[in-house]
């Protein structure tokens, strides 16, 4: 697998080029590129498999290079120093990122998980670029189902189940989905005056509600019919979220 790091720190980007080198031996670093300009022509020209991402950048940012490339038929990890909205946004589109200074097991966690995907595609790049540039509400999330990314509107999502360290996403137009994340990691990443957890094993979009019943304690009948159960301990926050509709 060939690489490309677009790093505009030089010590940075030889420390990540010494833990591939340690960790993973398969992947070889073929050019670093240090702004735009040069990331631009290092990827057009030499086609990676797998691109090392920087945010800032001294002539713009990582996402202007992803914007304006030409060749975008790789694997992508942003690196960046901030713990930003732009990582959020990296978590609706199931982009790998890496927080500095990197931690080679962090390191050795996102190789593995890119190898299991596909790569970009430019749908892909022009949602990624306007979630992490648009500091509004997300409207999409990208699902990772080990043989493709799916871009969902959040809107079409009626509910998500755990099984086990697995989430099943079910959509309005009857498509289901498993993804290897766990139901916690979408009730932080969704938004939370919209997706709400009633139960241990299930978070629920709460327009797609069409009534309560108070049966055995309480249940929440869906917009494809399914009915939910309602904790005890949950029952409350979903009401009041249900009031200001």
């Amino acid at each position: 697998m060939n690489a490309i790091i677009i790093e505009d720190e030089p010590k940075s980007a030889d420390v990540l080029r010494k833990l591939l080198k340690i960790s993973n031996p398969e992947i070889a670093v073929i050019a670093i590129a240090s702004n735009v300009k040069d990331a631009l022509k290092c990827i057009n020209e030499l086609q990676p498999d797998l691109v090392f991402m920087d945010i800032e950048l001294p002539d713009g940012t990582g996402f202007d290079v992803i914007e304006k490339l030409e060749f975008k038929n790789f694997s992508l990890i942003f690196t960046t120093a901030y713990d930003s909205f732009a990582v959020r946004a990296f978590k609706y589109n199931a982009i790998d990122y890496l927080l500095k200074p990197i931690d080679v097991e962090e390191l050795d966690a996102a190789i593995k998980k890119i190898s299991t995907l596909s790569k970009l595609t430019t749908t892909r790049v022009d949602t990624i670029v306007e979630a992490a540039r648009n500091n509004t509400v997300i409207k999409k999330i990208t699902l990772p189902t080990g043989t493709a990314y799916e871009i969902i509107a959040l809107e079409d999502i009626i509910r998500c189940e755990a099984d086990t360290s697995y989430t099943k996403f079910f959509l309005k137009d009857g498509k289901r989905y498993i993804v290897s994340n766990s139901l916690k990691h979408y009730e932080d990443l969704l938004p939370p005056e919209k997706f709400i957890r009633i139960h241990h094993h299930h978070l629920i979009n709460i327009d797609h509600v069409v009534r309560i019943l108070k049966e055995d304690g309480g249940y929440a009948i869906m917009s494809d019919d399914s009915k939910i159960e309602i904790s005890r301990r949950k029952k409350e926050n979903l009401f009041e979220c249900l009031h200001k509709l």
